[in-house]
């Protein structure tokens, strides 16, 4: 089995305030979906990134946040394991964000050996 990152991305949107009944919803689809992939013994670690953060840039220049300079956030990612990116992809269909109109990257992990 090979390991694959699920990188959650979605647009900025700071006007975005749902209700505590929408907050639970969404949290149930994600414990739901997560729990798919877990039955399979597929996940390998997962988390979710708070919106805190700063970018070191060359020169050791300091930026404040995470994505100042883009219009997407990346909200989370989960790392699974696949036969392979096809396999990975199927994993990937009925995430949640995917209803609100964010989208999921896909990428295959390279084992730094070291």
């Amino acid at each position: 089995m090979k390991e694959f990152m699920m990188i959650f991305k979605s647009e900025i949107n700071e006007s975005f305030g749902p209700s505590p009944e929408q907050m639970q919803s969404n949290i149930q689809q994600w414990m739901d979906w997560f729990g798919g992939i877990a039955a399979q013994g597929k996940i390998v670690n997962a988390n979710r990134l708070s919106f805190e953060g700063k970018t070191l840039k060359p020169n050791n220049v300091i930026a404040d946040g995470p994505y100042a300079e883009v219009k997407e956030i990346i909200g989370g990612y989960v790392v699974v394991k696949a036969a392979n990116i096809d396999e990975a992809m199927k994993l990937a269909e009925g995430c949640p964000i995917l209803n609100h109109g964010g989208h999921v990257e896909v990428r295959s992990i390279i084992a730094m050996n070291g």
